[in-house]
């Protein structure tokens, strides 16, 4: 094996960051319970480039990733084994990102690829899943029969909110879209689809058990007005509400004062990867669309990653 790889970095600043593909970069290796992963197809989220962990790394960003194991470290103590396919959420403060021919991954964070998906669809999955998963199982406790109001539907998180709340937790989904997202929407369990561009949308459906907002600002704001008294508004949104780190609460408290609230940036877990990754491969849930470039173009695959309205999200081919 070469000494060196392939390699996406982040050059520069946060304020001015710089893209470059390196040829030189040394291949890592796996230690303590770490996972080495001769890396398929690494997921882009664009907005990466603010989070502050990734000037504390190698630069090398990419925290969806899909590949085969290559060695594993002295400590590692899974079921994980070389040559096993494989994708894993790289949590944001690591060492090392997953934009690369090769990345250690904590033993923690990986699981078995879903057979019945490609590299690339399962590099376009781990962030949005997770979170979905993470949402619904642990923070909202969605349960069958529920009401429940998910915002920025159509996106790569919407899309399997609707599905895990409806196809595996019974609830009932309102999901807030775009009107060319609908039908697709409706395929995927969503009972009613509401276009966010139609004025008074937030009252257009009655009350729901849960919101599951995505988007924020002025859609997270409205979407209080849907929740019924003593409901769960949950968001995932970047930038986060106002109170969400500093100890306050939100103001649409004083028309819902039982209700509860709830911000969380999502956890890697390569445990909810695996109980996902079952439900791929029965059917149960259906892959995000992709939209694959090779390592060549990956200045155009981050180019189209930042895009509004796109057909897929961005991966980037390795092997």
């Amino acid at each position: 094996m070469s000494e060196t790889m392939r390699a996406v970095q982040i050059l520069g600043d946060k304020s001015s960051p710089r893209l470059s593909l390196t040829n030189s970069f040394p291949i890592p290796t796996a230690t303590g319970d770490e996972v080495l992963i001769r890396v398929s197809a690494a997921g882009i989220t664009a907005d990466e480039v603010s989070w502050p962990e990734l000037y504390e790394s190698n630069r090398i960003p990419g925290h969806d990733i899909a590949g085969t194991v290559v060695s594993l470290g002295a400590e590692y103590k899974g079921r994980i084994k070389p040559g096993d396919q494989v994708f894993a959420m790289i949590k944001a403060a690591t060492k090392a990102g997953g934009q690369a021919d090769y990345v250690p991954v904590a033993g923690s964070e990986v699981a078995l690829k879903p057979a019945r998906l490609s590299a690339a669809q399962a590099a376009a999955l781990p962030i949005p899943i997770l979170t979905a998963w993470e949402a619904l199982h642990d923070r909202a406790t969605i349960k069958r029969g529920d009401r429940v109001l998910v915002t920025g539907a159509s996106g790569a998180v919407g899309l399997m909110m609707v599905q895990i709340a409806s196809a595996q937790l019974g609830a009932e989904v309102v999901a807030l879209a775009s009107a060319k997202s609908h039908s697709h929407l409706r395929k995927l369990g969503a009972n009613q689809c509401v276009d966010y561009n139609t004025a008074g949308w937030e009252s257009s459906f009655g009350s729901v058990d849960a919101v599951l907002d995505t988007v924020g600002s002025d859609v997270y704001a409205k979407s209080w007005r849907s929740l019924r008294q003593g409901g769960t508004s949950l968001s995932i949104a970047d930038p986060p509400p106002p109170w969400a780190f500093n100890g306050e609460k939100p103001e649409e408290l004083k028309d819902n004062p039982d209700a509860k609230y709830v911000y969380f940036v999502v956890t890697a877990s390569g445990e909810d990867l695996g109980k996902a990754a079952k439900l791929f491969d029965e059917g149960t849930l259906e892959p995000l669309p992709v939209v694959e470039f090779e390592t060549e173009k990956v200045l155009e695959a981050w180019e189209y990653a930042k895009q509004r309205g796109k057909a897929g999200k961005a991966v980037i081919k390795f092997a």
